[in-house]
């Protein structure tokens, strides 16, 4: 499959021979030969590498050569002292998308990762675990589906600042069905995690769960990067991929992180210059005058970052059109779903639960709807209101969501300041 991965242009039967002696050289260390001793050869006989050619050799060592997938994984961290130095993705390459920092050279990078962890780690122990259930061999099967629960940043950076742009050219269908199958591979984990920590026998029913976790893993891997990440360098703009970038660390990385900011090489502006996008931001001007006071655009919202809450407001039209920034979101909200229909902001599979409060509060069956659930240490209170005028008109709906387990925790009453 490499050559579906690599992009550059070597000649095949030049790529065949570079694998060819790359095995060669990892067959020798697996014998029993020094790192000092291969390097040399290595570093004479193959040159530069890429990382893909890498990856198809390791595979092929272990489909084709036999060598198990513990012995490829004890020598991936011998191989990889011959091969620093020599891998070009080392080199900043002319390519925006192949050099670090930017949104597609990280999901390929925290996609190596992932790789790493479901078809060595979690086959190996899920290998074990179909001859020996042990105490053992379980804890190791939930630490890795742990690590692996990762990949929700992974996702969420992919459904909620890629899916937003590819929208905006016309492109629904991918993003949508894509979606779906994140959220069945997430729960595909939750659901593995669960029946191990309540292991009781099932020990057939819960490798085949492990089985499919992989096989799907590395399936939406091979359509992000043939597929969709194809797509995106398509049909995105520079700049939107630069506000993909600045926004991807409010969501968080998974496994791995950029190593550094990735900054376009452009004609370099005038010292102090700004958008007008960041200079309108960075300081809003002008005033509001409400029937109870005025407050600068300033003032106002930094109050409204200032609450306990997180506020999000959709229009008449179920359009995103604000949300408030508090420094501890609950639920990941970025730049790049303003705009966006609230419906593309949910999983297919809560759509239909969004669209019904939608219709209810639009008709005037209902004013507001309650939820809450737990998750982890927080047990969070999710509140809709209807916004109306005066005359009783549906202008949209106001998402209020706030962590009230330090409410409900408390007990008595105080009426004196804290020291």
């Amino acid at each position: 499959m490499s050559e579906l991965i690599n992009n550059r242009e070597v000649d095949v039967p030049e790529q065949t021979r570079r694998q060819a002696m790359l095995k060669e050289i990892i067959k020798e260390l697996h014998a029993g030969k020094s790192v000092e001793e291969v390097k040399a050869r290595f570093a004479e006989a193959v040159g530069d590498v890429t990382v893909a050619e890498i990856s198809a050799m390791e595979h092929s060592l272990m489909t084709e050569e036999g060598i198990p997938v513990e012995e490829v994984q004890r020598l991936c961290s011998v191989h990889t002292a011959i091969f620093k130095g020599s891998i070009e993705q080392i080199h900043r390459s002319s390519k925006a998308e192949e050099q670090p920092g930017h949104p597609v050279h990280t999901f390929k990078l925290e996609n190596r990762e992932i790789e790493r962890l479901v078809n060595f780690r979690l086959e190996l122990h899920t290998d074990k675990f179909k001859k020996n259930a042990s105490e053992e061999i379980i804890f190791k099967l939930l630490e890795d589906l742990s690590l692996l629960l990762d990949l929700d940043k992974h996702y969420s950076r992919k459904e909620n600042l890629l899916f937003p742009y590819l929208e905006k050219y016309g492109i629904y269908g991918p993003t949508k069905v894509m979606w779906g199958v994140d959220d069945g591979i997430r729960n595909m984990i939750k659901e593995a995690k669960k029946a191990l920590s309540a292991y009781s026998g099932e020990s057939e029913q819960i490798a085949a769960s492990l089985e499919e976790i992989i096989k799907e893993v590395n399936e939406m891997i091979f359509k992000e990067e043939n597929i969709l990440l194809p797509m995106a360098l398509d049909k995105l703009t520079e700049d939107e991929w630069v506000k993909i970038a600045r926004e991807s660390d409010e969501i968080g990385f998974c496994l791995t992180a950029p190593e550094q900011e990735w900054i376009p090489e452009r004609a370099a502006e005038p010292e102090g210059a700004q958008s007008q996008e960041e200079g309108e931001a960075a300081s809003p001007q002008g005033f509001i005058r409400f029937e109870t006071g005025l407050l600068s655009l300033h003032q106002l919202e930094t109050m409204m970052n200032h609450l306990p809450v997180d506020l999000t407001f959709i229009d008449e039209n179920d359009v995103v059109r604000y949300f408030s920034h508090g420094k501890e979101r609950i639920f990941a909200r970025t730049k790049a779903v303003i705009g966006r229909t609230v419906q593309n902001c949910h999983p297919p599979q809560s759509v239909h639960v969004v669209e019904k409060l939608l219709a209810d509060f639009k008709a005037g069956i209902k004013d507001a709807e309650d939820f809450w659930i737990a998750i982890k240490d927080k047990f969070i209170y999710i509140r809709y209101f209807a916004v109306r005028d005066e005359t009783g008109r549906y202008m949209g709906t106001l998402e209020f969501t706030q962590n009230i387990a330090p409410i409900r925790a408390l007990e008595g009453q105080k009426r004196i300041l804290s020291e």
